[in-house]
């Protein structure tokens, strides 16, 4: 045959160069180069010391020991398992040449093929990865005739050594040693390591049963990996899925909303993403939505070998996520029943904090002003004497001894109540020591030379209020007026003649307890008085509240009277904006309250006098706040 017959025939031109004719097979040009972007391909030193646990799981080990230590001046890592060790040559030693230069062609691929289970590996690349770890590492494993031998690798040198090891006893297992760390690892802490396989390798864990230890011998501590628990409820109708490539099995667990809850996607028991919305196709709801935590286990799913932490987007893939999304549809379901009942506790919450926080409130303010509600039902005691024909500042008119009938209704109440707590009242019932003290009412307007009474309430921690075995002394701090006693639970002020700002004392003794109490009374010329509303029924008590989504209208609340509810407008941009915060909506619904009960309490006041109230009790109100 002619040279030029012979160009033709292979493809190439006159020059001998390869021509645009013909074909052939790939094949690797530079070997090393090869070898070397496969070993830097793993970025994740965790993932690193992850695979090498799970060699040893692969080799039927039942126990693995991970120390972390270091040895003269070196940090160093050593994996120790009781597995079947490195298959063992026609020698009968271990066949560290066939692993050492068969980089990319497995034997558990080869096992996998002969029907092998339970085996993860099968690039054949996984020790490659100690470079994310250390500079060397040292393979140790027995042979049939008992002695011990070893490989060493080191980091960007593409030799290897095979050696007999002396040693006292033969270890049936294998042994890794990387050593000495990187000096970005050197910190890496045996919880961290702890954590990671937890999570990484759950249900491995679980299936093979191997218990795995962690000695951090630098921290002094002695760890136990045990498989990831997840919280929330076990979602039992959703266990498996079943497709044309095999069964897709689910775990999956309801939480009330969390930003750290998230569904992590494995394969044949390890962990391939932490959360399975890190592929685009299911970054949507409901894998997204931080109500789901669990696992997806699809076996069929072809990975990426260089960081075995993605998904091959082939036709299995695709017939994983056709299946799950079935399920997402009945998840959404599920989901939406959960976000109704947490906002129906949540409103359960709010009101609840709400209607304590004015209750507190009610028990600083003027009680005349604020009897529409009829909070004011504690236990009565006899009021001063006071001088003939003088009245509380708040009364409208009528003779000021005789009780209203909202007074007696009030006393009826109590006296009941009474009768009832003494026959029931129990041990943890009792008050227990001094803690604190306020004076009712804490805030109040007084004309002058009025006159009125103060109460002191001393209290426990828990606010219990305590009637025996306490001493009050009254005193005014600041400005003029005139107290009518200087002990005593309860004292008379009379305001002085001029106006002005007084502050009042009470200072309440137990044993070696000292606390005190204020009062701020405001001394004016005239008073804004209340008058009762058109069909105004007293006793009504605090109102609940409700939601009506009315998007683009202005109104935020309005106080439904009949129902004694207050009606949040949950469309009003406010809302929107105060509900994405728990504190700050609790406050706006807080002040959503505070400018109902103002308008329904203080009818025909004008604007300023309006506003001057909801200021008073907003207040009082947030203080109290919990």
């Amino acid at each position: 045959m002619s040279k030029q017959a012979g160009r033709r025939a292979s493809g190439a031109d006159r020059n001998g160069r390869p021509g645009t004719r013909g074909g052939g097979k790939l094949r690797i040009g530079d070997n090393w180069n090869v070898i070397t972007i496969i070993a830097t391909s793993q970025n994740n030193p965790l993932k690193a010391i992850a695979e090498f646990v799970e060699n040893s799981i692969d080799a039927k080990a039942r126990a693995v020991t991970i120390i972390r230590g270091k040895e003269k001046g070196e940090t160093y890592l050593k994996i120790v398992d009781d597995g079947e060790g490195i298959p063992r040559d026609q020698a009968g030693a271990p066949d560290f040449t066939y692993v050492a230069t068969h980089i990319g062609a497995s034997l558990k691929r080869r096992l996998k093929e002969q029907g092998a289970q339970g085996i993860q590996g099968e690039f054949g690349i996984g020790l490659l990865s100690f470079w994310t770890v250390g500079e060397s590492l040292t393979l140790l494993s027995s042979g049939e005739d008992g002695r011990t031998y070893q490989m060493v690798l080191r980091k960007n040198e593409p030799g290897y050594s095979i050696s007999a090891r002396r040693s006292l006893f033969s270890h049936r297992g294998t042994e890794l040693l990387v050593r000495p760390l990187l000096p970005g690892l050197r910190q890496l802490s045996g919880e961290k390591i702890q954590g990671y396989l937890a999570a990484e390798l759950r249900d491995r864990i679980r299936t093979s049963g191997v218990s795995i230890r962690i000695l951090d011998r630098s921290a002094k501590k002695e760890l136990e990996v045990q498989p990831r628990q997840f919280t929330g409820r076990l979602l039992h109708e959703l266990g498996s899925i079943t497709t044309e490539l095999g069964e897709v099995t689910l775990e999956l667990y309801l939480n009330s909303h969390a930003p750290g809850n998230q569904v992590s996607l494995f394969r044949s028991g390890t962990r391939v993403l932490a959360s399975v919305a890190e592929i685009d196709a299911l970054n949507i709801d409901p894998w997204n939505s931080g109500y789901l935590q669990g696992m997806i286990d699809a076996p069929f799913l072809q990975l990426t070998p260089g960081t075995r932490t993605g998904v091959i987007h082939d036709q299995s893939f695709d017939s994983f996520t056709r299946a799950l999304a079935d399920v997402g549809e009945r998840l959404k379901d599920i989901i939406s029943r959960e976000k109704q009942a947490e906002e129906e506790q949540a409103s359960r919450n709010i009101l609840k904090s709400v209607q304590k926080a004015f209750k507190e409130a009610f028990l600083t303010l003027p009680p005349e002003d604020y009897d529409w509600f009829d909070l004011h039902t504690g236990k009565r005691r006899p009021a001063p004497a006071r001088p003939e024909g003088a009245r509380d500042a708040g009364d409208a008119g009528g003779d000021g001894d005789s009780p209203t009938p909202s007074q007696e209704r009030s006393d009826q109440v109590e006296q009941d109540a009474q009768g009832a707590a003494d026959g029931e009242k129990e041990f943890f019932n009792y008050p227990g020591p001094l803690f604190g003290a306020v004076i009712v009412p804490a805030s109040v307007v007084m004309k002058v030379n009025s006159e009125r009474g103060f109460r002191c309430v001393a209290r426990d921690k828990s606010r219990r209020t305590l009637e025996e075995g306490i001493e009050i002394r009254w005193s005014i701090e600041d400005g003029e007026g005139r107290l009518s006693s200087a002990s005593g639970e309860i004292a008379s002020f009379t305001a002085p003649a001029e106006p002005g700002l007084t502050v009042l004392q009470a200072t309440v003794t137990q044993g070696q307890t000292v606390v005190t109490a204020k009062a701020m009374v405001t001394v004016s010329e005239e008073l804004m008085e209340r008058e009762p509303g058109a069909g105004e029924r007293p006793g009504k008590g605090l109102p609940g509240y409700t939601y009506l989504r009315a998007p683009g209208e202005l109104w935020r609340s309005r106080y439904d009277e009949k129902n004694n509810l207050v009606v949040v407008n949950n469309g009003h941009r406010d809302y929107l904006y105060a509900a994405q915060k728990h504190a700050r909506k609790l406050k706006y619904i807080c002040r959503l309250f505070a400018k109902e009960l103002v308008l329904a309490n203080f009818p025909g006041f004008d604007s300023r006098e309006l506003l001057e109230r909801v200021i008073e009790l907003s207040l009082y109100a947030e203080e109290n706040l919990r």
